[in-house]
């Protein structure tokens, strides 16, 4: 069977395809260029809060022995947190443990010491420029039973420093995309796409050693970067 097209159907036919090609596939063509950029934006900013972790520990002849000796001590602690403006909310116990200590020598091998029961806290100051004071508090306080474990600045609520680095990651992305388009000889339209990514703060673990004499612990803050990076797409004409 032969089928036949008309003259006219053909040229129905040609032109639709060439209005498909100056119509769909321009279009296609022209959502694929852009010019996509990166940029980071910080700010530098003062810590405002300290963390500090300590442990409260004893070895006792038997491990209800040792756990008492620790409540107490724990209850001092709390006690002096509380005289120096520390609130229970920003009190956290972390872990608790008890197990027996053993002693190796040579010639005995391993013998059993005792039991040591250990509770560890995390101590949110919210005053950063009283940690000190509350250093020198606790371990007067807790004496040899407590180890200080370390001592953490940060920001509390960094929500004003983020927001301060996404404005300047997205100006110096606007200010590259510009360049290059200059550079391109091209014209920025719409903004297709934008990724963030926040990085977590860095901050430096700092120990705090507490004088016992006359002299005061001081807890050096230093700055703290908060960053913020974007991926931005913009489309050209």
């Amino acid at each position: 069977m032969t089928t036949r097209i008309s003259a006219k159907r053909i040229s129905a036919i040609l032109l639709a395809g060439a209005l498909l090609s100056a119509t769909g596939f321009t279009s296609a063509h022209a959502a694929d260029r852009y010019i996509n950029v990166s940029a980071t934006g910080s700010v530098k900013v003062t810590p405002d809060t300290v963390r500090i972790n300590t442990t409260v520990t004893n070895v006792g002849a038997t491990s209800a022995t040792a756990q008492s000796t620790v409540a107490t001590t724990a209850s001092a602690l709390r006690k002096a947190l509380a005289s120096n403006g520390v609130v229970t909310q920003y009190i956290k116990s972390a872990n608790l443990t008890i197990y027996p200590e053993y002693n190796y020598t040579a010639d005995k091998g391993s013998v059993l010491v005792g039991y040591r029961a250990s509770q560890t806290f995390e101590i949110i100051v919210r005053n950063a420029k009283n940690a000190g004071t509350v250093v020198d508090a606790i371990v007067a306080a807790a004496g040899e039973n407590m180890t200080l474990d370390g001592v953490t600045p940060y920001v509390f609520d960094n929500t004003t420093a983020t927001n301060a680095a996404r404005t300047d990651a997205v100006t110096r992305a606007k200010a590259k995309a510009a360049h290059y388009a200059k550079l391109l000889g091209v014209t920025l339209s719409s903004v297709t796409s934008l990724d963030e990514t926040t990085a977590p703060s860095p901050y430096p673990i700092m120990m705090a050693t507490a004088k016992m004499d006359s002299g005061a612990t001081q807890i050096d803050l230093g700055q703290q970067d908060v960053s913020v990076s974007v991926a931005v797409r913009w489309s050209i004409k």
